[in-house]
Order: structure tokens, then C-alpha cells, then sequence
């Protein structure tokens, strides 16, 4: 059954009851007596506009992210579960979207859609600001309700056999027991300013690209325009020398008129570097070295190769295995001895460290084969007897 057929048949028939899971001991946030719904994190949909949608830093940071662990080579002990965790599902890559919405929103959901024989068949991703955690009397989550405009559907954590049915992965939050805390939501103020200082640059450009001046009316003693001509002369010079179109217009001027021209001080042009550190800011947030992302002015790495393995060594590959480690817990009631984990051997920026590991070990002649072997991660060979 699709996602879209659950949606359906959810809303035919109601949402299905909450039903509390049973537990063996009290929950330390426990909620005396009653269910209820824990509070949303912060407002998703407006920072995802601003930053996301509007801030080339902070999209670019999340692409290499998300898009570097959905390329990450796998290694499975089962086929099975890399062909449900490899499948692009109603359009997306499960591994992309579940770093994305880790990133971002600090929490992902994952549906198992299981076939006629129990089995899982579809792992989909659910989107995080529509997912809402339903707490048991002891104040466990019991469901997640996922809302889609004036419809909701109930997912139960477990069914009446004891399955799966939502995988939730989460951020660390020092200060919620439900929901995880997104890179987002440290990056937001960052993304304010950058975004504040490219509508300043906008506007600048908008105005000639350079500071704007003052005309000085000095005919005699005491003399000032009258409201008649200041009117007329504000709109002449709003009609025929603002804009950028006008740039380097000469401009004529009556006597008595000489035009002043004003300049920044550089405390006023502080804007630049603050849009430059606001944008480091910003990729910090992320996990992404600011080199990768072009950002002038950062000499913390020697070259692209070292930043390229700092954001693997860092940031990828403790990613990956917050969501594989996931993912392999929640499949573990159909697949117990599965194992999930990105295949450091075929990644190509940690093929040197990679290198350097093989020829250490290789001359390590005091290990034996098997020994090697373990250390480089590789399954034992039985030995053929003479």
C-alpha cells in the first residue's frame, strides 16, 4: 500500500484511536493521566522561506550535506534492506531527504510501507513540520499525527503485533524530549543579517551604485528655495537621475545649485564584512567548511582536498550514521543481524586516508591475516586445510 492509499483510507475511516503502548517503567517527563500533543518546534515554514528558499549560503551548505550522504556508498550485509534504503521513493532519495530534514528541521520520520505478507516493501519519508508527537499517559510517544491541510492520519508507533511503523530520527535537544533541534534553528539570526545585507546591496545598486549625495542651494545670504521650486526639483531628479538605468547621467544645474557628493566612512562599510561573517556563520552552522562554499577570507584548510575530508571526516559521515544507525534499529524486527554503514573504502575524498590505513597494516607483521582483516573491516575467510 502507497502513502497517498494510507491518506485515503485514513480518511474514509477516521483516524484510528491512540492507543497507549504498554511500558515496563515510568517515564522520567512523565504526563500524569491524560494523552496529550507535544508543542511544535520553532516556525519551520517561514525560517525554510527565508533561508532555504532565499539564502544561497544556507541552501548550498544543505545541498552538499544532503547530497553528500544520498551519494555515500553503502555496504549492507542484507539486499534487501540496500534496495529498500537505495529505492527513490514517490520521487525522493530516502538518504537526501532524511539528512535535509535533520539539517533543517532537526527531526526525520520515515513510514515503513509494508506488502500482503508483512514484510516492509517502501520506506518513505515524511515531511517533519506536519508530524506532531502524540504522548501515552506515561509520556511516551505512542503516534505521530501527520497533517495534511484539514486531514490527519494517525501512524501508530507499533501495531497490535508489536510492528514498526514509523522510524523517527532526531538531533540532539538538551531541552525537548520529543523533538530534535536543526542546524536551522542556530543559523537563523545568521541568515537574517545575510539576507539583510544583500537587500542593502540591492538597493544600492538600485541607486546608481554609489552613495547618494545632496544638492547645495547657496545663491546669496539668507536664501532658500521656495516650496514651489524644491517640489519642482525633486521630482526632476527622481524622473531623470535615479535608478540605475540613469548611471553617469550628467546632470545640469541652475544657478545657485552645485551638487555635493557623500561617502561611506568605513565604519559605514562594515556591511560587506558583516555579510562575509554572517555567511561563515552560516556555513559553521551547517558542518560545511566556508572554502567549499567560495566564501572569501577562510585559510582554515591548506586546500579544497583537506576541506573536502573535514567535511566527510566531520560532518558526512556522523550524518550518515545517525540516520543508517536509525534505519537499521527500526528494520531490526524483520532483519535482526542486518548492518548498515557507508563504505569508507569506496569514498573517493577518503582514499588517501583510506591508503594510508591499508599499507600500515599490511605492515603490521606481527597480525596475523585475520587479525588484518578485522581491522580494516572485512569479513573472515575461512583458511582451506591442506
Amino acid at each position: 500500500m502507497s502513502f497517498l492509499d494510507s491518506l485515503r483510507t485514513a480518511f474514509k475511516g477516521g483516524s484510528e484511536a491512540r492507543v497507549p503502548l504498554a511500558r515496563s517503567f515510568t517515564s522520567p517527563w512523565s504526563v500524569a493521566f491524560e494523552t496529550s500533543v507535544t508543542r511544535l518546534p520553532f516556525e519551520y515554514r517561514r525560517v525554510i522561506k527565508e533561508a532555504f528558499l532565499e539564502n544561497p549560503v544556507a541552501q548550498r551548505a544543505v545541498r552538499i550535506a544532503a547530497e553528500g550522504v544520498g551519494s555515500a556508498p553503502l555496504a549492507a550485509s542484507n539486499q534487501e534492506v540496500q534496495q529498500l534504503v537505495g529505492t527513490t521513493s514517490a520521487g525522493q532519495s530516502l538518504l537526501e531527504t532524511l539528512a535535509a530534514h535533520l539539517l533543517l528541521h532537526g527531526n526525520g520520520y520515515v513510514q515503513v510501507m509494508r506488502g500482503g505478507d508483512g514484510r516492509p516493501v517502501e520506506l518513505f519519508a515524511l515531511r517533519p513540520e506536519r508530524v506532531q508527537v502524540i504522548m501515552d499517559k506515561e509520556g511516551w510517544p505512542a503516534a505521530y499525527q501527520y497533517k495534511v491541510g484539514d486531514h490527519t492520519l494517525t501512524l501508530r508507533v507499533e501495531d497490535e503485533d508489536g510492528w514498526p511503523g514509523v522510524i523517527h530520527l532526531k538531533a540532539f535537544h538538551p531541552a525537548d524530549d520529543h523533538y530534535g533541534a536543526g542546524c536551522l534553528s542556530a543559523a537563523e539570526q545568521a541568515v537574517l543579517i545575510h539576507n539583510a545585507a544583500s537587500a542593502w546591496n540591492r538597493a544600492l545598486l538600485e541607486n546608481a551604485a554609489r552613495p547618494s549625495g545632496a544638492l547645495v542651494y547657496s545663491p546669496g545670504e539668507a536664501a532658500t528655495l521656495t516650496p514651489e521650486q524644491f517640489e519642482r526639483l525633486k521630482a526632476e531628479l527622481e524622473a531623470a537621475f535615479s535608478g540605475s538605468a540613469n548611471a553617469g547621467r550628467p546632470m545640469l544645474l541652475e544657478g545657485g545649485l552645485k551638487w555635493q557628493s557623500l561617502s561611506l566612512s568605513p565604519a559605514d562599510m562594515d556591511f560587506a564584512e558583516l555579510k562575509a561573517a554572517a555567511a561563515r556563520d552560516i556555513a559553521l552552522a551547517f558542518g560545511v567548511p566556508p572554502m567549499l562554499l567560495g566564501l572569501p577570507g577562510d585559510n582554515t584548510y591548506a586546500n579544497y582536498r583537506e576541506a573536502n575530508r573535514a567535511l566527510w571526516r566531520l560532518t558526512l559521515l556522523p550524518l550518515a550514521g545517525k540516520i543508517l544507525g536509525g534505519l537499521q534499529q527500526g528494520l531490526r524486527p524483520w532483519f535482526p543481524d542486518v548492518t548498515l554503514a557507508v563504505d569508507l573504502d569506496r569514498v573517493p575524498a577518503l582514499a588517501e586516508d583510506r591508503e594510508k590505513l591499508w599499507s600500515q597494516v599490511a605492515g603490521a607483521d606481527f597480525l596475523t591475516d585475520g587479525e588484518k582483516r578485522a581491522l580494516l573491516g572485512l569479513p573472515p575467510v575461512e583458511e582451506s586445510k591442506p
